[in-house]
């Protein structure tokens, strides 16, 4: 639909220049008529047939290009008529001017070209027969009402075919013309979809990108590139107005353009990598790439720790199995020992294999926080099933938990979040008193939509204001027989699972926040 539309418009067009060629015509037949007279060979036979065909062909003219202008509408049934009245004028006003000696035919052949060109080769032929007709009728009018040689009508079948031979040739231009159209249009196509691409990618870069002329002036940059130099800038503008320090680069690089890279310190602080590269012609555009070597870090940092953290699992499975061997070579030691001093020793090697093992289990945790598998959990209904569990390890859990009336519904992977309340709570109970409701469990609505929160208070001494930044590194304790992940690890479950685990400063005692999605219930 698109291309037929954009057809239509060539024609139209086209067919515009044809009627005003048509106009001009018209009005240099008038005035030849009317102001030379005999002087030239136009009317020489019927003066005033010429006159009154020329004054009608010139209204005729200027009511085509009117209506064309108009209502360009049904535009095959538009050129066939005009064609015709080119026709029937010119073959009458060459009837007046003493036949096909006077020129006129010669005319006769630019409307074939013509409506063949302007009508991409549609009807052309039938345009050539029209006009043959034409010109045997005026040729044999001619012969039945006066003296004519007949060479005439050899002269007029030659011209005939001259007709169709511009029409066939018209109509192989034409397709011609056509087929390159539609091969530009497509090309154009093409091309713009590619400079789209091109743009947004260039926009979406990690990379700043620079395009800077010869005189440094900058015509192209992307988002990227603004954030990294820390600046404003439209196309056109200075280079030297986005950074002192690059555009000295850039001019002491511009004296041997060759591809270079270079690291350049921001005044910011920010160290950059910058990449130049030349244009193909020498005074051309010079292309800069600008990377943030933060960024590479930060990066080539994450793999070493994702490699790091392999290793760590891979080992600490490694080291469960020895572990598990010694603590039973232990116990079964002090069973049968009955020596206090074997058996103090082998309560230490059973002790210590147990943080050990504790260690390791907490390691292997670590590694699974990748494999979260979210599910919607009903808070009270999950934390029933949770404190009968913690109630079998410390008794006293029953009577020091205190949980909220709230309930919400949460997005977490359950197994996830039963190790992030286990290691919060565990602290909780440790830290706390032994009062009856030491530690409260409430569930609360976000301010965000969709949101909901899970705190976690207890009312010992709180953390200190000198370790509030070191809770969640990881191996950072205060506790003697503590291993320092557990803090850690809860952190970055919640990460994996969408939600955020953050140290209020809210006094006394500590008071954990996890935000999560999900809804209050009603």
């Amino acid at each position: 639909m698109r291309q037929e539309a954009d057809a239509t418009d060539s024609f139209w067009r086209s067919l515009r220049f044809f009627s005003l060629y048509r106009l001009s015509i018209a009005v240099l037949f008038l005035v030849a008529a009317l102001v030379f007279g005999d002087t030239v060979s136009l009317g020489t036979q019927d003066a005033r047939l010429f006159d009154r065909v020329a004054a009608v062909y010139l209204l005729l003219a200027i009511a085509f290009l009117v209506a064309l202008l108009r209502r360009p509408l049904r535009f095959n049934l538009q050129l066939s008529v005009q064609v015709a009245v080119d026709i029937a004028a010119l073959t009458l006003m060459m009837f007046a001017s003493g036949g096909q000696k006077s020129g006129i035919a010669v005319l006769l052949l630019v409307v074939v070209a013509g409506a063949g060109l302007v009508g991409q080769g549609r009807m052309t032929l039938f345009y050539a027969a029209l006009a043959s007709v034409a010109m045997l009728l005026e040729e044999s009018w001619r012969a039945l009402t006066l003296e004519v040689d007949p060479a005439d009508f050899v002269r007029t079948g030659l011209i005939s075919i001259a007709f169709f031979g511009t029409a066939i040739i018209a109509q192989l231009l034409a397709r011609r013309v056509v087929a390159n159209e539609t091969l530009a249009r497509e090309r154009g196509r093409e091309l713009n979809d590619q400079l789209r691409i091109s743009e947004r990618i260039i926009r979406d870069m990690e990379d700043g990108v620079l395009v800077v002329d010869g005189d440094g002036r900058v015509r192209l940059l992307n988002p990227r590139a603004e954030a990294l130099l820390e600046v404003s800038a439209a196309d056109g503008a200075e280079l030297a107005a986005l950074s002192s320090g690059l555009a000295e680069r850039y001019r002491i690089w511009s004296a041997q353009p060759v591809e270079m890279v270079e690291m350049l310190r921001q005044e910011g602080g920010r160290l950059l990598r910058i990449r130049y590269l030349p244009a193909a012609e020498t005074g051309g555009h010079a292309l800069i790439y600008l990377e943030d070597m933060e960024r590479v870090q930060s990066q080539a940092q994450q793999l070493k720790l994702a490699a790091l953290g392999r290793l760590t699992a891979n080992m600490a499975h490694e080291i469960r199995n020895p572990l598990a061997a010694i603590s039973h070579a232990a116990e079964l030691l002090a069973e049968e020992e009955t020596d206090p001093l074997h058996q103090r020793l082998a309560r230490i090697i059973h002790d210590n294999t147990h943080r050990l093992n504790r260690l390791v289990t907490e390691v292997l945790e670590l590694g699974r926080r990748d494999r979260a598998q979210p599910e919607t959990l009903g808070w009270r209904a999950f934390l029933s099933g949770f404190l009968e569990e913690l109630a079998l390890h410390d008794a006293s859990a029953v009577r020091r938990i205190q949980v909220g009336e709230g309930d919400v519904e949460l997005r977490f992977d359950r197994s996830h979040l039963y190790r992030v309340l286990w290691n919060l709570l565990a602290n909780a109970l440790r830290h706390a008193s032994e009062a009856d409701g030491a530690v409260r469990l409430e569930a609360r609505a976000a301010v965000v939509a969709n949101g909901v929160e899970l705190h976690i208070i207890d009312d010992g001494p709180g953390v200190d204001e000198a370790q509030r930044n070191q809770v969640f590194e990881p191996f950072f304790t205060t506790h003697g027989a503590g291993t320092g992940l557990g803090l850690y690890i809860a952190r970055e479950l919640c990460e994996a699972n969408g939600a955020h685990l953050e140290l209020l400063d809210e006094r006394p005692g500590a008071h954990f926040r996890i935000a999560a999605e999900g809804v209050l219930c009603r």
